[in-house]
């Protein structure tokens, strides 16, 4: 029984439009993500959508509000979903760590994605698994359905290198950041996922 699952990365937040690494830092969407959002949601309106997850954060939950209302579906919050935490980096602004922390952020987050830990934060290896073992769960209680899934750029591409099979030093080469409001389309047959799509956007105006 194949399960198939739409994960949507949020709209342009106020952090994007800061430049602004917002980690677990929750602040919503800007006009431009909300419109992006609505421009995602007529598009998988279209997919006969049985279930709608996100993380718990703002700007994720927000995206799947204009979805959430067409199809009179609850959106399921959770926690687990959250994209990676930055610890020491939480809110800082782009030009800030580059400047800074021009080895940790340009050359070890960068160059080297699937091996980095963020100060005092979260590593990438840690996220990945926590998403991963979400969306199983996710995907276990919903066998056979079509599942909207909306969280965020930094877990997604670790998800997304995961059950690809990436090794750790590949991944920053392997899978670009999705874009904002893009969705990357994966099945499940009850035991492993299998990707089909990544990071489609061309419904969506402005994408980053």
């Amino acid at each position: 029984m194949q399960t198939k699952i739409f994960i949507i990365r949020h709209g342009q937040s106020i952090g994007n439009a800061w430049h602004r690494y917002l980690g677990h830092t929750d602040l919503g969407l800007t006009e431009l993500g909300k419109m992006q959002a609505q421009q995602t949601a007529a598009v998988l309106s279209k997919e006969n959508i049985d279930a709608i997850y996100s993380s718990d954060l703002k700007r994720a939950h927000e995206t799947a509000l204009p979805l959430s209302k067409i199809l009179g579906i609850d959106i399921v919050d959770s926690k687990e979903l959250r994209e990676i935490f930055l610890g020491e980096w939480e809110g800082a602004l782009i030009h800030d760590l580059k400047t800074l922390h021009y080895k940790e952020f340009v050359l070890d987050w960068g160059e080297n994605f699937g091996s980095f830990t963020f100060p005092g934060g979260e590593s990438v290896i840690a996220a990945a698994d926590r998403f991963y073992k979400e969306v199983k769960r996710i995907a276990d209680e919903n066998l056979g359905k079509n599942i909207v899934i909306t969280s965020h750029a930094a877990v997604i591409r670790a998800f997304w290198c995961k059950i690809c099979g990436v090794c750790v030093d590949e991944m920053a080469s392997a899978v670009p950041f999705p874009t904002n409001s893009s969705y990357s389309t994966l099945t499940y047959d009850g035991r492993e996922f299998s990707p089909v799509s990544f990071s489609i956007d061309g419904h969506v105006c402005n994408n980053t």
